[in-house]
């Protein structure tokens, strides 16, 4: 091997904000066009309002305004502004900011002097402007860069607060382009954990009475079992309910910041809340009986919180709570108090509580045979599971490139085969159906345990006992794009409807799009999705390319593959929302109302003539 020179000239500092422009995903997580909720653009967003929203936490301004259009941004606070003499250096010199000292920002989400420096560092144009103390002062900048101090001047007008406005850096999230939907969600959070709030996105009002109970009300999909118990003192709020669904389902929040993979404040719920129910029953219940079904929100305010990534999705476990009581105890305290209270006074929902807990433990015991036959032929196979290729780093691992961890499902030998000799052994993993799954609708969980195939993919997700073990950042669907890759499809998703709800809602399932068409020449390949890719391509190309469709996944070589599972993977997010009416539309598509599908198919359909 041929040594490479290294010496003094190999070691660089970098200036200003280059290490952000180099090395985004330590920032921003990754980077993305804007088709995930996850994708860096949004993070972008996100950052500048966490400084708005910390305004509005200390006291400073009831309103924010949001305007996205043509992928520009700009969101105005009527904070306090920052401070006129420091305002540049706090939007562009890294470890500078208001909130190291904690009597200006006693509970903030942004602690590192990171947040709205990364988003000027990561945009062809980022504008800064403060208003406060009857003055004014505006700042432009590109790729991180000044370009323009306008310096500071009088301002007549009686409001205070911060201006942003950014363009993201189209050499660096190509192609990109804002979801609404997604920036109404971030705004509705936003709205629910700040009570007195407004938000307003593109002209549209976004406010929340309620708090977290508005939070619930808006997002339970399944018909709640008694009404939300809704719990709430300073530093901590908390709402909950039982469903009929299978499964627990968390919103989990810290200073305002939505902890999509939990963490400490989480965890303690969990056990707070279960084993203060016991203890009000005084009844020898099993935890997973008394959780099963239930449906939570917790959101609690902290001092210099520790989050495990800039991205601060999962709260680290050295944080503390007020006055030195770890979050563990402050949690099970206000629970044990303020729960046991609530259910002594409400005996209407403590009995329906106590119901659905019994039908859970009932369910339970019916199963329990078949439940530890499964494990342990779980256990066996899993040391050499032939269903599951598996991949070196998973989604709970502590360290590595967990965001990007995938598991392929797939139809049939020669699909997964062109998979796995194609995938990245690190973060994509493979696992493979025998053929069509069962409709699991309408069956209970015992069908998860007695079927070889889900109790294995239960398994090999490691989902049985809720998402915080989950292995897998994204479960990808990955069938022929024909009518039985549609229908293997359908099934997937009713089982994960059915048993596992929470892994949709929280965005982990996804469909993989692979390519219809290769449109090809002697010097160019194109590989397209649509008919209208395909007409494109041969426009092109020109003079007769060669045309071939691709009929299943299995027709597709691996050095093909590996271009449509890399970096320009396209996956489609299976989405749920309460007003999708997940029960009907189960009950219609997957039902044994036959009959009735065939007319809807008869009384829709579209014939389409080939056109020449």
């Amino acid at each position: 091997m041929q040594q490479v020179d290294y010496g003094d000239s190999n070691i660089i500092t970098l200036e200003g904000l280059e290490h952000v422009r180099r090395r985004p995903g330590m920032y921003i997580g990754k980077l993305g066009d804007g088709t995930h909720s996850d994708d860096g653009i949004y993070v972008l967003l996100k950052e500048v309002l966490d400084n708005c929203v910390d305004e509005f936490r200390m006291g400073a301004g009831r309103q924010i305004i949001v305007n996205v259009k043509d992928g520009h941004v700009d969101v105005r606070d009527y904070g306090r502004g920052i401070p006129l003499g420091k305002m540049i250096d706090a939007v562009s010199i890294m470890n500078t900011g208001g909130k190291y000292d904690s009597k200006a920002f006693k509970k903030s989400v942004g602690l590192n002097g990171v947040g709205t420096k990364a988003v000027n560092a990561l945009s062809s144009k980022f504008v800064v402007q403060s208003y406060r103390d009857g003055q004014t002062r505006k700042a432009e900048f590109a790729q991180g860069k000044l370009v323009t101090d306008f310096g500071t001047e009088l301002y007549s007008g009686t409001d205070t607060g911060t201006f942003v406005y950014f363009e993201p850096d189209n050499t660096l999230f190509e192609n990109y382009k804002y979801k609404e939907e997604y920036i109404e969600t971030m705004l509705r959070n936003y709205a629910y954990l700040n009570t007195g709030l407004t938000l307003v996105f593109n002209g549209k009002r976004i406010h929340s009475r309620n708090g977290l109970l508005d939070l619930l009300n808006e997002n339970i999909t399944s018909e709640a079992l008694y009404p939300i118990i809704h719990l709430k003192e300073e530093d901590i709020e908390i709402a909950f309910t039982h469903t009929d669904q299978y499964g627990e389902e968390y919103y989990s929040f810290v200073n305002g910041q939505h902890t999509t993979q939990g963490g400490t404040h989480q965890s303690a719920f969990r056990e707070a809340v279960a084993r203060t129910i016991k203890e009000f029953y005084a009844k020898n219940m099993e935890l997973t009986d008394i959780r099963n079904g239930i449906v939570a929100a917790v959101a609690i305010s902290v001092e210099e919180p520790v989050f495990e990534s800039q991205t601060k999705t999962k709260l680290g476990s050295r944080d503390v709570s007020k006055d030195g009581v770890s979050v563990n105890k402050f949690i099970s305290d206000f629970l044990k108090k303020e729960l046991d209270n609530f259910l002594h006074r409400n005996t209407d929902t403590a009995n329906a509580m106590l119901q659905k807990i019994q039908e859970s433990e009932k369910e339970r015991k019916a199963i329990a045979g078949v439940t530890k036959l499964a494990r342990e032929r779980a256990k066996k196979v899993n040391l050499h599971n032939r269903k599951l290729r598996d991949c070196r780093i998973h989604y709970n691992d502590s360290k590595g490139d967990t965001d990007n961890t995938c598991i392929f499902i797939t139809e049939g030998d020669s699909a997964s085969g062109s998979i796995t000799k194609s995938r990245d052994v690190t973060t994509q993993a493979v696992f493979s159906l025998r053929g069509k799954p069962l409709n699991s609708y309408g069956l209970t969980k015992k069908i998860v345990y007695e079927n070889e195939e889900f109790n294995l993919l239960q398994a090999a997700l490691n989902i049985e006992d809720g998402l915080e073990g989950l292995r897998y950042n994204k479960v990808i669907v990955a069938t022929d794009a024909d009518v039985d890759g549609m229908h293997i499809r359908l099934l997937l998703i009713t089982f994960f409807l059915q048993f596992f709800p929470d892994l949709i809602k929280k965005g982990h399932v996804y469909i993989l799009q692979t390519p219809l068409f290769r449109v090809r020449n002697k010097k160019e390949t194109i590989y397209c999705y649509s008919e209208e890719e395909r007409i494109n391509a041969i426009a092109k190309l020109g003079s007769n390319p060669e045309i071939t469709r691709f009929k299943g996944l299995g027709e597709i070589s691996p050095d093909e593959f590996k271009h449509f599972i890399g970096k320009d993977m396209r996956l489609d997010q299976v989405t749920l929302k309460k007003e999708d009416g997940v029960a009907e539309l189960l009950a219609f598509y997957m039902g044994k109302n036959t009959s009735e599908r065939q007319n809807f198919i008869i009384d829709n359909l579209v014939v389409e003539e080939d056109v020449a």
